[in-house]
This record gives C-alpha cells, sequence and structure tokens, in this order.
C-alpha cells in the first residue's frame, strides 16, 4: 500500500521542536561557554580528580569525564585521546560518558515531556558509578595504551573580560543553536517521512516483544524506536510528538525516557569510539541490559496511579 508523506508536517515538526530545543539549549549553552572562558570548569575538574582512582582513572580522566557531562561525547573524546589512558581506563570512561553526558540539555529534555530531572540524573549517574565500579574491580586485561587518533581537542583563546566572555558566550551559544537548527529541520523531515512510510511502524513492531516485559505500552514503540536510533535530543521531537498525540500515562512516559536515558542514540554513541580501540560491542551490550534492568526495577517500584494523560498535561500547559 502507498502512502504519501506529509512534508508540509514534517517542516512543522522541525520548526516547532527547534523552537523548544533553542529554548532549552541556549540558557544552558551561555552558562557552560562562560564556564569554559573561567576558572570554573577547571575547578570543578580539579575537586573531582581525587576521586578518580576509585574507577582505577588517574587524575587527568575528570577532564573528558567533566567535558562529556557538561558538552557531548565528541568534546569527551577529543579530552581521551589527549590523555594517557590504556585500554581498560578508556573503556571505562567510555561506559561512564554513554550512560551519562551532555547531562544539562538531554535532562531537561526529559522533563519536557515530564519525566523528573532528579529520577534521569539519578539514573545515569547512579549507572556510570556502578558500571565503572564493577568494570574496574572484575576486569583484569586491557593495560595496553589506546589508539592515538586525530580528534584532539581544539584550544581556543580565553576572553578577556567579562564582557568578552559574555559576547564570547553569546557568540558560541547563538552558532550553536544555528547548528542545531540546521540539524533538527531536515531530521524531523526524514523522520515524519519514515513515520508516514510505515518505516518507523516496521521497526516499532520488532521492539514490541520488548515492551511487555518492561511493562510499557504498545503504543510507546515508535518513541522507542526514535530514541533508540536518533538519540534523546535529536529524536526529542517526534518522542514530545508521540507523547501529545498518542496520551501516554505518565508512568508509560517514565519508564519509556528512563530506558532511553540509558541507552539511546545505540549506532552513534556506540561508533563514537572506534577511533579508541576499546570492545564497543561490550559497551553496547552493557547499556542495553542496564537499560532493561533498571526499567524493570522502576516498572515495580511505579504503580498506575490513573492520572491525566500525559498529551492532555502537556497540551494545556501550551495553552
Amino acid at each position: 500500500m502507498n502512502r504519501s508523506v506529509d512534508w508540509k508536517k514534517g517542516m512543522r515538526a522541525g520548526l516547532k521542536t527547534s523552537w523548544e530545543l533553542s529554548k532549552i539549549v541556549l540558557p544552558i549553552a551561555i552558562v557552560i561557554q562562560v564556564a569554559k572562558q573561567t576558572p570554573v570548569l577547571e575547578w570543578v575538574t580539579e575537586r573531582i580528580a581525587p576521586f578518580m582512582s576509585v574507577f582505577g582513572l588517574s587524575g587527568e580522566a575528570a577532564i573528558p569525564l567533566v567535558l562529556g557531562n557538561v558538552l557531548n561525547l565528541y568534546a569527551a573524546l577529543g579530552a581521551m585521546q589527549a590523555v594517557d589512558l590504556t585500554v581498560k581506563q578508556a573503556f571505562i570512561l567510555a561506559v561512564m560518558l554513554s550512560f551519562s553526558h551532555n547531562m544539562f540539555i538531554e535532562s531537561a529534555v526529559c522533563r519536557r515531556v515530564g519525566v523528573a530531572t532528579w529520577a534521569v540524573i539519578t539514573v545515569r549517574m547512579g549507572l556510570a558509578v556502578v558500571s565503572a565500579l564493577i568494570i574496574n574491580w572484575t576486569w583484569a586485561g586491557g593495560g595496553e595504551p589506546i589508539t592515538q587518533g586525530v580528534l584532539a581537542p581544539v584550544e581556543h583563546a580565553r576572553a578577556d573580560g567579562w564582557v568578552d566572555i559574555l559576547l564570547t558566550a553569546l557568540y558560541a551559544s547563538a552558532e550553536g543553536v544555528l547548528q542545531l537548527v540546521v540539524i533538527v529541520l531536515p531530521l524531523m523531515v526524514v523522520l515524519q517521512a519514515l513515520k508516514d512510510v510505515g518505516f518507523l511502524d516496521r521497526v516499532a513492531q520488532w521492539i514490541m516483544p520488548l515492551l511487555k516485559p518492561l511493562s510499557i505500552s504498545g503504543h510507546g514503540a515508535i518513541a522507542m524506536a526514535t530514541g533508540l536510533f536518533a538519540g534523546l535530543f535529536l529524536g526529542a521531537g517526534l518522542i514530545i510528538q508521540e507523547a501529545e498525540e498518542r496520551n501516554f500515562s505518565k508512568r508509560d512516559m517514565t519508564l519509556i525516557m528512563i530506558f532511553l536515558a540509558a541507552c539511546h542514540a545505540v549506532v552513534e554513541d556506540t561508533l563514537i569510539f572506534v577511533p579508541l580501540g576499546i570492545p564497543v560491542i561490550y559497551l553496547l551490550l552493557i547499556r542495553l541490559l542496564a537499560a532493561i534492568a533498571v526499567t524493570l526495577v522502576v516498572a515495580r517500584l511505579l504503580v498506575n496511579s490513573g492520572e491525566e494523560p500525559l498529551g492532555q498535561r502537556m497540551q494545556r500547559q501550551v495553552h
């Protein structure tokens, strides 16, 4: 059966998503950019460094860990390749960062769909810490140095004076938002096209058997598929759209976002660490198994309170 693609709907969804994400990204990006131009980020890194030995890591490993959490995996990867790490240490960092990265923005996205920020942060940080401790205690190998790639971090001159710092932060943040729009608009059009031609429905059918044991309604399959492949941040537009259209219960939305908080963008977030020469298949399996385990636990803890469907609450908040 032929299906037509609603390109206008995709464009509208892209514009709406760009606006929603820009409202989240811009203030956070400005704060982070200011921190980068001042001693704040260095101060945070120095305070974390003494605790890194618990995970079998050197004090220098705090740099990519902090960068990954306040920025993204690409910033963390560049820093990792500038630090002397063994394969085991790089693998521990990769696992931690896979669970806990881009924390401020992605947690704000979860908040946008009605999931408590503290719950998402607790799950992601908890999984990062526990997984790192287990790997450090149980893996005796991985003592060889990592592959040194070409993604060394780019050093920028620090701005001089608060006026320059704020102007630099505003410029860098605005540039980041523009790049976001350039990515999100075509992505939302493509996702809408995939949805209209039935591709996401087919992927959802493959995911459906996973949802029942996790106590998630079958209606959440498309949202799960979107988060798994497009990511928690870039897939937020379609996830929000699904939440509004399908009227998920708060319980279903919480379980979906808890799972995706632990395991999302499985292709990109896994392949990005290939240049380090670490066992990325095990990295993916750890994320997937941890996501399933924590979602099962949360599903048992939550009870269906009969609250107003999430979509109705979101629509009322908008109006």
